[in-house]
């Protein structure tokens, strides 16, 4: 049987992931599941797959996560704290870890997990954005596979040949064609945006996904972290990464070859489809997803983005062409102000305000180390949450 982690397997995707796994008790076994806070939903996950390690990265709800596994008669181990997530990430039972921890949290088991050369189901896109080069090394290096999860990147993986990180243009690719849905305000006129709210925000109209992710959905944050990611994943640069409009969802990215073709991957809008995907790499299995109705879908709709209603996307090209420790400078402004904005404390439109902001106070650096990333990630962080306070409340936040 393949020993699997999950790395975040309270959100959105751990839950798809162990959906899928469960149809296949023969095949897979979950060695361990890890949450940040989510003790609770952990609990009812472990008595349900029975792992045996359960890891919950916020010390106080140990004991509590503890005595219900205790009390449950299970034979798994309780480990706490962020030093427990990379313990297991490298655990000799598992062969593959689905890195589906949000945000700059998800680097250092991610990276755990490569150098110890496991296969990779990549859902956390900011252990590339934040540390690109180190993380593929690492990848080389240890002989680990990299798989991505992400709909967009796994639709582009499944439409290029196996020899891509050979370089594109070597197999013929001219360029990918990154899909994005729009989020919630695609057509909302811009004067409004102003007044958005999270819950609004949080309401994607094609995912279900978590508050962070859907916010990142809304302003295009998450689809310019995912150019940065495409291009660690595909040995490419940002001028071959275009991001096209597509709200429908049903094309997940597409791949522009020399000879005019155009490839492209398709289905419903739900994770399970690339989860399955890279579960079973080579193979396909079913993974419970309803078959595409091309005919209930009837027609797809493309457009260009507007970087003046997504200046987050305009944000992220910026850094991509600066380099170096840029990515991770906007990566980490922009967790702390979307928390901000989630909290009331930030506008809507204020978000990009801050990341911009931090961008030019904090002078980007050449990546030498890890080391490195962490310090740019911590100054960020420092300086963001600085900017914000020196702002004025916005109307209806906390005091």
């Amino acid at each position: 049987m393949i020993g699997i982690v999950i790395l975040g397997s309270t959100g959105s995707i751990g839950v798809s992931t162990l959906d899928v796994i469960a149809r296949y008790p023969q095949r897979y076994r979950v060695i361990a599941l890890t949450a940040n806070r989510d003790h609770q939903r952990l609990f009812q996950q472990c008595l349900q797959f029975k792992p045996l390690y359960a890891v919950i990265a916020d010390t106080q709800f140990a004991a509590q996560l503890r005595a219900n596994i205790t009390d449950a008669g299970l034979d798994t181990t309780v480990l706490s704290g962020t030093d427990a997530l990379n313990e297991v990430a490298a655990l000799p039972e598992c062969d593959y870890v689905m890195a589906a921890i949000v945000g700059a949290a998800g680097l250092l088991p991610t990276l755990a997990a490569a150098r110890a050369g496991k296969r990779i189901l990549l859902a956390n896109k900011e252990a590339l954005v934040m540390s690109g080069q180190i993380f593929m090394d690492e990848i080389e290096k240890s002989g680990a596979e990299l798989l991505p999860i992400d709909s967009e990147h796994n639709a582009i993986f499944q439409c290029m040949p196996n020899e891509f990180r050979d370089g594109l243009e070597q197999v013929g690719i001219t360029r990918i064609l990154l899909t994005a849905s729009g989020g919630p305000f695609r057509k909302l006129p811009i004067e409004d945006l102003a007044r958005v709210t999270p819950e609004q925000a949080c309401a994607h109209p094609n995912w279900v996904m978590g508050r962070k992710i859907s916010v990142d959905s809304a302003t295009m944050m998450n689809k310019g972290l995912e150019v940065i990611e495409a291009c660690w994943l595909f040995n490419t640069s940002a001028d071959h990464v275009q991001v096209v409009l597509h709200p429908q969802s049903i094309i997940h990215s597409m791949v522009q070859y020399a000879d005019g073709s155009v490839l492209a991957q398709m289905g419903n809008p739900d994770m399970r489809t690339p989860i399955a995907h890279a579960l079973a790499w080579p193979e396909r299995i079913a993974s419970g997803v309803a078959p595409l109705d091309i005919f209930k879908v009837a027609h797809l709709d493309f457009e260009a983005p507007d970087f003046t209603r997504f200046p987050c996307l305009k944000l992220a090209y910026d850094a991509i062409e600066t380099g170096g420790t840029a990515p991770a400078i906007l990566n980490a402004a922009n967790e702390v102000a979307v928390e901000a904005f989630l909290a009331s404390e930030l506008s809507y439109v204020e978000i990009a305000n801050i990341i911009d902001a931090t961008l030019s106070s904090i002078a980007s650096r050449e990546v030498t180390d890890l080391d490195c990333i962490l310090e740019a990630d911590r100054m960020s962080r420092e300086k963001a949450v600085q900017i914000i306070r020196q702002k004025p409340l916005v109307q209806g936040s906390k005091a």
